[in-house]
């Protein structure tokens, strides 16, 4: 086989696992907008539809990194074309834990069901969600422009999206300890807030492939947490 036949081939097979994460994306952009309007029409079933279609987002994980781990094997990529397959493994395990926290809001969502609400919560989640989703479309499109200025961009993006959490928990709180009636539903509104700002670090996680993917080197592990609640509560994405 030619060298120029190697090449080819190594390239149809790179666009395909590229063009397999951009619908993984997809799914998972759905996946995040359908739980947030489940939440605020109070729809079981589209939150039921929401936490089975995870399924959907784990299958396709799971062959987009069994293809890259082929090419791997197959044909030992070297300097930007590994660079290009190691950063669609990255970008799917990303992916993949944020369909995981979209289930997880569908599953809370159920799990309220004939509860009252928390005044204003719902707003206030509906800022951060769309804030995060925002996150989330724009990563993926400086991925597929490879451009790294608006990847840093998104990446600085993330310490508000923290600061709009930290605001939303300090309120849920106050709530809570004005009327322990709010104590039950609130437990459950402050996890989907936690599940949404998880999606954004992940958003940070998928720019920051991005840079890798340009410049060969990932930003330095020094970014700022804005996030200062002092319970920080986190549930397995199983």
């Amino acid at each position: 086989m030619s060298e120029k036949h190697i090449v080819a081939s190594f390239d149809r097979d790179l666009e395909g696992v590229q063009a397999a994460v951009l619908r993984m994306g997809g799914l998972v952009e759905v996946a995040l907008a359908e739980a947030l309007r489940s939440l605020e029409t109070a729809d079981m079933d589209l939150a039921e539809k929401v936490r089975r279609g995870d399924r959907a987002i784990d299958e396709m994980d799971v062959t987009i990194r069994s293809d890259c781990a082929r090419l791997l094997a197959l044909r030992s990529p070297t300097a930007s074309d590994l660079r290009a397959v190691l950063s669609v493994m990255e970008i799917s395990t990303h992916l993949e834990r944020c369909g995981d926290y979209a289930k997880n809001m569908a599953k809370r969502t159920i799990a309220m069901s004939g509860n009252a609400e928390v005044s204003g919560m719902r707003n206030s989640l509906r800022q951060l969600s769309k804030f995060v989703e925002a996150m989330v479309r724009d990563a993926l499109d400086a991925y597929i422009h490879r451009d790294p200025a608006m990847a840093q961009q998104i990446i600085d993006r993330d310490a508000e999206a923290d600061e709009i959490y930290n605001t939303l928990f300090r309120s849920l709180l106050t709530h809570m300890m004005e009327d322990n009636r709010n104590i039950a539903v609130g437990m459950h509104l402050h996890f989907i807030a936690k599940n949404i700002e998880r999606v954004g670090d992940h958003a940070t996680g998928i720019a920051e492939q991005t840079l890798y993917l340009v410049t060969g080197a990932l930003p330095e592990d020094d970014r700022p947490k804005a996030d200062t609640t002092a319970l920080s509560l986190d549930e397995s994405a199983s």
